[in-house]
């Protein structure tokens, strides 16, 4: 691998003879991997029942490594969420912030969705998530990725952080922050990350950084945890960084991850004098993957802080008559829950975001897209049936072995073997695939025609 030059420079001044041991990479190719979505299945049961290759993980227990020429995409496991295809020391920083059901978490810099999606599965459906992403467009590709993986209460932003941070002071027990980086983790796969490497570009992410870190400080309740990653080796966005964070912000104290059981302890010529770098993580290429930094910061407990007054709940929705009618016929989990309208649109918001003031903030999706009343009909989306297709009373269950499968990831209509007439969740190994309506025997097809297999 031939590095950019000031990047040579940079690291060999700074590592000596180790430049060669640790920017040696463990595995001829970039490594290829899975995180398996905790909503839909244990690894265990993915290992135990995978008709591709896996091996475990060492940055995550729900992490596997792959084959590097396996294309997961086309995988109908994929389709119907139950992994994340992910560079396997990237499910790292999640997995440290040690989320437990009932949290209030927000994800920073959320987009493309991997890291967002393991937050999620460890709160099984229970509290809030935040997922924000500054730029629209990725935003928009983190909706569709959360709603992919059968996420039922995340509210996704499209904000700058500063806004976050004033309309939701002191709320949150966890905030990660996957900070914009220079991606010098990234030259072996991406060669635009080494072509638009220069030093302006480490200082203008080391600036951006430690404005969002501020903000995420801000977010962060006392006593709760802040992870803090990047997929780069720039001192001035690593271990610099959070040592001139905690100059800045004595309530806040480095957590060790010298027991994480994966990567090296951070290093200290990277930082003034007297900051604790062995704390921190490093993830070398040597180490398996292509490169991260971690630290994680917890919020002094005794920190003086007023709360926000909270928002009164908002009054619930008029329950439109078709949605009931709907509901009760093929979720009649669901007929009880509050709704949100918006125009003709109804939305399953998660339970307790109405404590969450949202003001003018750019809201992209709050919890889970039911469908539109059309015509005096309702007529369900893809959302409600990738979140609880499993529940449906009325399924058309396939293997992934079935020809059918294949079929249906096309756009195809296919036979109705397992379900009746009328709409019904279309299922592989019990995980949902979106939403058919049955007649005369065959089920019309109804997933999104950009999510198809057509290759």
């Amino acid at each position: 691998m031939e590095f950019p030059a000031d990047f040579a420079a940079r690291e060999r001044a700074l590592l000596g003879d180790r430049f060669e041991e640790l920017y040696r990479y463990a595995t001829p190719e970039p490594a290829r991997g899975i995180t398996v979505n905790a909503l839909r299945c244990a690894p265990d049961w993915l290992a135990a029942r995978a008709d591709f290759s896996v091996a475990a993980s060492p940055f995550c227990p729900s992490a596997f490594t792959t084959a590097p020429d396996w294309r997961p995409g086309r995988h109908p496991w994929h389709h119907a969420g139950v992994f994340y295809a992910q560079e396997p020391s990237a499910s790292a920083p999640a997995a440290l912030l040690d989320v437990q059901p009932g949290m209030l978490v927000a994800d920073l810099c959320a987009a493309p969705g991997g890291k967002t999606s393991q937050l999620a599965a460890a709160l099984q459906g229970q509290g809030i998530l935040v997922a924000n992403e500054f730029v629209a467009a990725r935003a928009e590709i983190l909706r569709q990725n959360l709603e992919r993986m059968g996420v039922t209460n995340a509210l996704v932003t499209n904000e700058d952080t500063a806004r976050l941070a004033a309309a939701w002071p002191g709320r949150f027990d966890r905030v990660l922050v996957d900070a914009p980086c220079s991606g010098e983790g990234m030259f072996r796969k991406e060669a635009a990350a080494s072509a638009q490497h220069n030093d302006a570009l480490v200082t203008h992410c080391a600036a951006l950084g430690a404005e969002i870190l501020e903000n995420a400080a801000a977010l962060l309740a006392p006593g709760g945890v802040l992870v803090y990653s990047t997929c780069t080796f720039a001192p001035q966005e690593d271990e610099a960084q959070i040592a001139s964070f905690l100059q800045r912000h004595p309530e806040f104290s480095l957590v060790d991850l010298s027991d994480c059981g994966f990567g090296r302890p951070g290093e200290a010529n990277r930082a003034p004098e007297g900051f604790a770098a062995e704390r921190c993580r490093r993830i070398w290429p040597a180490d398996g993957g292509e490169g991260h930094f971690m630290a994680k910061l917890q919020k002094s407990p005794e920190v003086a802080f007023t709360a926000p007054g909270r928002n009164k709940p908002r009054r619930p929705a008029k329950v439109p008559s078709e949605w009931t009618e709907f509901s009760k016929t093929y979720f009649p989990q669901l007929a009880e829950l509050p709704v949100a309208t918006a125009g003709e649109w109804i939305l399953l918001p998660p339970v307790g975001s109405d404590t969450l003031p949202l003001g003018k903030l750019r809201l992209v999706r709050g919890g889970v897209l039911a469908g539109s009343i059309v015509k005096k009909r309702f007529q369900p989306a893809h959302a409600l049936f990738m979140a609880y297709g499993a529940q449906c009373a009325n399924r058309e269950e396939l293997t992934r072995d079935d020809p059918r499968t294949a079929a249906w990831l096309r756009g195809e209509e296919i036979d109705a073997v397992t379900a009746q007439s009328g709409w019904c969740a279309v299922c592989v190994d019990g995980f949902p695939l979106g939403a058919g309506k049955v007649s005369g025997g065959r089920i019309k097809n109804h997933y999104p025609k950009g999510l198809r297999n057509l290759r």
